[in-house]
């Protein structure tokens, strides 16, 4: 006993530490891997709120410059300096703004007094139009009165409206401010293409106050408590109206850096929150990057290294890490490039806002335009310089007083050509195609670029009253950008090239290992069936010899225990057989009310015997599908019904919906929570709340999951805790004309006698089963000739002697049973019946005994099962 002993112990111990070994491995590495896509996440979704933040720029420098321009009119610095304002004066400043409001695009556009109070407005039509409103209070006005510029993002007064207002005052020549004008920018549009994202983008103001979101009912919500004075504040700028302010509700979970952290938001889950601080605005971006795909490759990789197959795994990672790497880099560069030329059009677009406001520009080098980016230059009807900005002069390093006020632009092109400004050519003929083009009052936009490298972008506009405004960018860093964008688009497309080639070798070396552990899996199965046949032959021949219940009960037991075992391994070869795509489908159109009749009568009994009460809902449908993994689908949903519902009554029936029939299997079980119904349909997941002694291997509806992939079913679950639950498939209608009345067939007999005294061969090369077979066909009253391997039938086969019937295996070491039986009817000189008996269940092997016309009965075999096909044969040759 101690020898014995010692190697199971041993044995024992060995796989308590492999367990433990590829626990602590599987737990590691998920931690790993979940560390390792979060800090992807993160820097995927930095890179996209740079990219945020740049288009928000773009659009608010677009508009900058506006009231900057506006504020240079003569006319508005009369109007606001005279002490009262006609009717006519007032309408034409209104049909001025909004002459300019329509070209600049904007919202509206605004001129308030020295007190506040709207003298004009672009919307002096609508109903609620700006004239006339009080407007002191808005910070916008003081900051422009006190400061000279400001801004502001609030709800309009009138119109109540959000939007962002930029405001300049406007200044006599002493430099006293007369009054504000004010743009007013909407966001809308910005915002429906943050909705349309699947990350929430939002901006916060300084107090934490949401008031620009792709999320609708996220817009003016606190990030944090507001302190009383800047409720105050608020009230007292009526910043956001009457608004109530609510917190957003989310919990903080781990700060990785000052602006990334994880969060947990109701309703969403792990969020990744990721802030970028915009200082010109006193802003803060804010983007929410959902960790769920972290979450899933942390548990891929824990059951990959818990099923021991870490190459595999690693390399399936490798390929999809490959292809997102790709993908990202590919959407990255389009981004970006989109991003650049949509900078430079809104940049030109703005400079088209400043040549159309500059028609009301002072005389001469005007102090209001020095901080614009661009060099300006206005001529009158007669090609005469009027106005101009100091970066003109600097970007053409013109000498001291040779420009002035009335020098013909004539005279400085001439100067230009002399230093080689104007292009190859002759110069004369250069001058006049200016000149001509300046006279003739059409817009032009073309790039020049210096003998220095420096690509001057030069935009000219007429002016509406006669004359032209020319604008002058260096546009040097963006051709530059430009450039090395289109070289890293040709090193990217290169590399992605390089990666695609090792991603096909990988792709086909991953394949090679998929279909060997395939072929594994399959033959291993089969191993482990043929005990497992013989374990229970034995029984059922067993329980007749027993009498004392006790015995008998213990018998049921062991025979229980077997086919739970049985369905594990079938199902371990229904996940193999589909992942390999060995699975073949007959999907025909067929009636549905037999086959879920059938599975009512099926688990009918056993719900009766567990205190339960089924019930189902007949119909008269016809539906296309394959029968036979239908069946499959809806065992499943039933067995899991049985096993989780302790009390109450479970329904099997049909809904019409749109696209095709929905079948339902509802019960009155504990329900299944919202955060765990995606991880059922994973293999070895289940619920802590089963049946006792029926929890099953997990393994059900991962099948589920795979066959309705592959028939392109779609399964659907619907849950509510301590109500119960329903799973239900989708299946496409079917045409009720092609459905055939079904066959008949005679039933089989139970009697003894009709046994009696017929001969049998059993070949199988698996001294067990064999030993089994004799013992359950003696028992019916059997002659059993022979219950051995193919050599040994070959050896014992004689002319004339041949059995009435063959119980014969598909694999037979170097034989198979179809290659066998040719021999063996060759030295009969005869052919008994046939019935396959196989652990492989492939569709290939029906199809082998199809073809020859015989039986076939899977392994383990149920001695009912057997008999009844017996017995259906025996008939079938004497009719």
């Amino acid at each position: 006993m101690v020898p014995s002993f010692r190697p199971r112990l041993r044995l024992l111990l060995a796989g308590l530490a492999v367990v433990l070994g590829i626990g602590l491995l599987s737990g590691l590495a998920a931690w790993q891997a979940e560390r390792r896509s979060l800090r992807a996440s993160a820097e995927q979704a930095r890179e996209q709120l740079r990219l945020h933040r740049d288009t928000l720029d773009a659009i608010v420098e677009r508009y900058r410059m506006l009231p900057a321009v506006l504020a240079l009119d003569p006319e508005v610095r009369d109007a606001l300096a005279a002490d009262t304002h006609d009717a006519a004066m007032v309408e034409r400043l209104n049909r001025k703004l909004e002459q300019v409001n329509g070209v600049a695009t904007t919202s509206t556009l605004t001129l308030l007094d020295r007190n506040g109070k709207a003298l004009a407005a672009s919307n002096w039509r609508t109903p609620n139009s700006n004239v006339g409103t009080d407007y002191g209070f808005r910070p916008y006005f003081q900051q422009a009165m006190t400061h000279g510029t400001g801004d502001f993002y609030a709800l309009g007064y009138t119109t109540r409206v959000p939007g962002y207002f930029l405001s300049q005052a406007v200044r006599d020549a002493q430099g006293r401010a007369l009054g504000v004008l004010v743009v007013k920018l909407v966001f809308s549009e910005l915002e429906a293409a943050w909705r349309a994202l699947p990350d929430p983008v939002f901006v916060s103001d300084a107090h934490g106050v949401i008031f620009l979101s792709g999320r609708d009912r996220w817009r003016y919500l606190d990030l944090r408590p507001l302190r009383e004075n800047e409720r105050s504040e608020l009230a007292r700028t009526r910043q956001y109206g009457d608004v109530p302010q609510r917190l957003l509700p989310y919990r903080e979970l781990q700060a990785f850096a000052p602006d990334v952290r994880r969060v947990r938001m109701p309703g969403q889950g792990e969020q990744i929150w990721l802030s970028q601080t915009l200082p010109e605005q006193g802003w803060t971006l804010h983007l929410l990057h959902s960790t769920r795909s972290s979450m899933i490759a942390a548990r891929t990789v824990a059951i990959a290294v818990a099923a021991g197959l870490l190459a595999v795994t690693f390399l399936l990672l490798f390929i999809h890490q490959r292809r997102r790497l790709a993908r990202m880099r590919e959407r990255g560069r389009i981004e970006l490039q989109q991003l650049v030329e949509q900078h430079a059009i809104e940049l030109r677009t703005a400079q088209d806002g400043l040549v159309q406001a500059a028609g009301g520009a002072d005389y001469g080098e005007s102090p209001s335009l020095q901080h614009l980016p661009q060099g300006v230059s206005v001529i009158d009807a007669d090609l005469r310089l009027v106005a101009w900005n100091r970066r003109y002069i600097d970007l053409f390093k013109f000498p001291a007083g040779f420009i002035h006020v009335g020098l013909p632009i004539e005279d400085v092109f001439r100067y230009n050509a002399r230093r080689g400004l104007l292009g190859p050519g002759p110069v004369e003929h250069a001058i006049a195609r200016r000149l001509d083009h300046l006279r003739s009052g059409k817009p032009h936009m073309h790039e020049r670029e210096r003998s220095d490298g420096t690509v001057i972008e030069i935009r000219g506009n007429p002016l509406p009253d006669g004359g032209f405004v020319t604008s002058y960018a260096d546009i040097t860093a963006y051709k530059q950008a430009a450039r090395d964008l289109r070289s890293l688009a040709d090193a990217l497309e290169h590399r992605i090239g390089e990666r695609t080639r090792d991603l096909a070798v990988a792709k086909s070396e991953a394949e090679n290992a998929n279909r060997s552990k395939t072929r594994f899996v399959a033959a291993a199965v089969h191993d482990l069936l043929q005990p497992l046949n013989a374990a229970r032959m034995f029984v059922s021949a067993l329980r007749d010899k027993l009498q004392e219940p006790q015995a008998q009960g213990l018998a049921d037991n062991v025979e229980d225990a077997l086919a739970a075992q049985d369905a594990i391994l079938n199902s371990l070869l229904d996940i193999s057989r589909l992942e390999s795509g060995a699975l073949e489908t007959r999907v025909r159109d067929f009636a549905l009310a037999p086959l879920l009749e059938t599975l009512a009568r099926e688990f009918g009994m056993l719900a009766h015997a567990r205190g339960l009460r089924l019930d189902w809902v007949p119909t008269r449908a016809v539906v296309r599908s394959d029968e036979a993994l239908l069946r499959r689908i809806l065992q499943n949903f039933l067995s899991n019904a049985l096993r989780y519902t302790p009390k109450g009554r479970i329904v099997l029936g049909c809904r019409r919906v749109e696209g095709g029939l929905r079948i339902e299997v509802h019960d009155t079980g504990p329900g299944i929570p919202e955060a765990r119904q995606e991880e059922i349909f994973e293999e070895f997941r289940r619920l802590d709340d089963g049946m006792a002694d029926d929890r099953g291997a997990g393994l059900g509806l991962a099948i589920v999951e795979r066959i309705a992939r592959l028939l392109g079913h779609r399964v659907g679950l619907r849950s509510s805790v301590g109500r119960g639950s329903c799973f239900s498939i989708l299946v496409p209608w079917g045409d009720r004309s092609a459905v055939a009345a079904p066959a008949t067939e005679a039933a089989a007999t139970d009697d003894d006698r009709d046994l009696r005294d017929c001969t049998v061969w059993c070949v199988d090369d698996d001294p067990r089963v064999c030993e089994a077979s004799r013992t359950l066909l003696q028992r019916w009253h059997c002659q059993v000739q022979l219950a051995a391997g193919a050599g040994d039938a070959l050896a014992a086969a004689q002319p004339g002697a041949a059995p009435r019937l063959l119980l014969l295996d598909m694999r037979l070491g170097n034989l198979t049973g179809p290659e066998l039986y040719p021999q063996l009817v060759e030295r009969w000189g005869s052919e008994p019946i046939v019935i396959l008996v196989t652990a492989e269940q492939d569709d290939s092997v029906r199809a082998i005994a199809r073809q020859h016309g015989w039986g076939f009965l899977p392994k383990p075999v149920r001695p009912a099962a057997l008999r009844a096909l017996i017995m259906q044969r025996l008939m079938r040759e004497q009719a």
